[in-house]
């Protein structure tokens, strides 16, 4: 007799065939109210789907990470049924579950508007409640084909056309509208509840191609009940708020235009914030024993070809060609650069480890649609290191390296950073023993850092493993920002080499370092982790003066000299508004400190500091003022 074996050792029997519903109420009533899908044997299931040998069950319900996806992809199918239901010529195409919620796109001519969506929130509900049963269905391909392009639905027919000839084609049914997929689902329309919301609409690419046509993306937040939906609401407004667009423009930091897609149009307070992240990792990395180099934006196709980027990544290059008819490429990555310089000189293993950075400006084609304020551009600052070392040495600098990100990060208001560790994928180079050394060192840098971490089995880059550090922000997203990558393929193919110790020549492993992964985007996280209300010292404008009446415009004048003249970042405000105005003015460009003065202030030759955020308000002589803030403008 056959049995199923459950998680904990227990086993339940059964003659001739058992399903999920059935497993789940033999372990007890509340799991058969709360069970979603089941895996079998490591892959998941409908909990309708028939098992007739031995076999490994668990019963997956909406608390597990699981069955809260298939609630979010049940979402997707059901958005998608609510919209043919109202927009019966509307054509679907895909419906994947993403982070914290769904999407689908549509083909359709007119543009779905914000009263659509509310329309079809509402369509969704009514599905919810008509509680319709789910049943799966597998095709022939051609019968599927010929069925989808009948009834006009002619992306779905080129989905199953793409589909692998030895791949089942499965249908999922909904009541009477169905879709392709290849599932699992919940039993009926009615178990996904109504903990869902439509958040917006927008363009997308079939295929992601920008040479396709544009279709329009609906995208929905799903969870698996009201109290859990109203937190990531309340989350998502708070986001709003802090988007760095929006504070940017408020802070007057920077500003894009249509000229230049992509790239930053830097203000003065904007751009003298950029270079205060670049004085302090300056003084970081000249502590730790880096050497700081800088190598030309645009370099021959040649070597790009050399380097195996050309193949690789040439889609997303911008390259020129002169008239000798030369073709160049501005860098998408300094790597290749920072091998020219270690080129050159002889180099022995007495110089190594040998640290190069390099804040280099890149630039990478992203489509226009990904494009996203600082966080996705096309020409950005990356804060890059090169570790040239021997293989002995990995372990020692991966730790280094390790330590340095985290108290930086932890320097900046980042405390809960989480680690990722990719290992070696199936199509990679270099030798099996290097690769062993190079995990086994990234993974003691992880453990010894103590931080919590996960693995991505296989998604290590070809040349080899990696570790990619997440910043959990104040408002609990994350960001994958830094990273550290053992390269065992670029020295090689571009020529390094060093003398070891017995006069032979060897090729050093080069580690890939990044702190920030790109200013650009850093700074955009700043922003928004500290909705503008940066620390003291990284503010690019530390205080503002604001006489009272222009009776004390002088004095006022007198301040700023003061004070610009031991280097706190400061201005005045001479404009003949009401004091309570430029209150309310500089609190909104997010100053630090706002310095009034007035007849008391010029009388006892003193000063009213007013911090941001606060109403209190204290009043110092005016040198003892400039003493305790300067103490403040130091690197933490």
């Amino acid at each position: 007799m056959p049995d199923i074996k459950l998680p904990n050792g227990n086993k339940i029997p059964f003659i001739k065939y058992i399903d999920g519903f059935e497993i789940a109420k033999k372990i007890s009533k509340t799991l058969a109210k709360e069970a979603c899908i089941m895996s079998v044997n490591g892959e998941l299931k409908d909990l309708s789907f028939s098992i007739d040998k031995n076999a490994q069950v668990k019963i997956i319900t909406f608390r597990d990470k699981e069955g809260l996806e298939v609630v979010r992809h049940d979402a997707a199918h059901i958005l998608a049924m609510a919209v043919q239901e109202l927009f019966p010529k509307t054509q679907v195409t895909i419906g994947p579950v993403i982070k914290n919620g769904f999407y689908y796109d549509f083909s359709r001519k007119e543009p779905f508007t914000n009263d659509d969506l509310k329309k079809i929130e509402n369509k969704m509900r009514e599905i919810v409640d008509r509680d319709e049963p789910t049943k799966r269905e597998v095709w022939k391909r051609d019968e599927a084909i010929d069925h989808f392009k009948r009834i006009g639905e002619h992306y779905k027919a080129k989905i199953v056309e793409d589909i692998p000839k030895n791949e089942e084609v499965s249908i999922y049914h909904h009541g009477k509208w169905h879709d392709l997929c290849k599932g699992p689902h919940l039993s009926s329309t009615g178990k996904i509840g109504k903990a869902f919301k439509l958040t917006k609409v927008s363009g997308a690419y079939w295929r992601g191609d920008s040479n396709n046509e544009m279709l329009q993306r609906i995208y929905g937040t799903c969870w698996s009940n009201k109290k859990e939906l109203d937190e990531y609401l309340l989350k998502i407004a708070e986001a709003e708020k802090r988007d760095h667009r929006k504070l940017g423009k408020e802070m007057d930091l920077f500003h894009f235009r249509e000229e230049s897609p992509g790239a930053v149009f830097w203000h003065h307070k904007g751009w003298t914030l950029f270079q205060n992240l670049i004085d302090y990792m300056r003084l970081k990395q000249r502590k730790a024993g880096y050497k700081e180099i800088n190598t030309p934006e645009m370099l021959d196709k040649t070597l790009w070809e050399q380097s195996g980027h050309w193949e690789k990544f040439g889609e997303h290059m911008f390259t020129s060609e002169t008239p000798d008819e030369k073709i160049f490429a501005i860098k998408p990555m300094n790597c290749p650069g920072c091998v020219q310089v270690f080129n050159q000189g002889l180099k022995s293993y007495r110089d190594l480890p040998l640290k190069l950075s390099e804040f280099g400006k890149v630039h990478r084609y992203e489509p226009s649609g990904a494009l996203h304020g600082l966080l996705r551009v096309r020409a950005f600052t990356q804060d890059d290191a090169h570790i040239f070392c021997t293989e002995d040495q990995i372990t020692n600098e991966c730790l280094s390296v390790t330590n340095l990100i985290l108290e930086i990060y932890k320097d900046l208001g980042f405390e809960n950073v989480l680690l990722q560790f990719s290992d070696r994928p199936k199509k990679r180079v270099g030798d099996d023993k290097i690769w062993d050394k190079a995990e086994s060192a990234l993974l003691e840098a992880i453990k010894q850092s103590k931080l919590k971490y996960e693995i991505n089995k296989g998604e290590g880059a070809f040349y080899g493993p990696k570790i990619d550090f997440i910043l959990r922000d104040s408002i609990d997203r994350d960001w994958q920002c830094g990273t550290l990558q053992v390269d065992l393929n670029l020295p090689s193919r571009l020529g390094a080499s060093y003398i070891d110790n017995t006069g032979s020549k060897k090729i050093p492993v080069m580690l890939h370092r990044a702190l920030f992964g790109s200013l650009e985007r850093f700074i955009g996280i700043l922003i928004e982790h500290y909705a503008g209300k940066l620390p003291f010292w990284l503010a690019p404008l530390k205080a503002i003066v604001l006489p009272i009446t222009s009776e004390y415009d002088n004095y006022a004048k007198k301040i700023f000299e003061e004070f610009m003249k031991v280097g706190i970042n400061t201005e005045m405000d001479l404009k003949n508004q009401k004091i309570n105005y430029k209150i309310r003015e500089h609190s909104l460009s997010k100053v630090p400190l706002l310095l009034i003065c007035g007849k008391k202030e010029f009388d006892e030759n003193s000063i009213t500091i007013r911090r941001l955020g606060s109403e209190q308000q204290e009043t110092l002589p005016l040198d003892k003022a400039i003493k305790k803030i300067y103490q403040k403008m130091k690197f933490l």
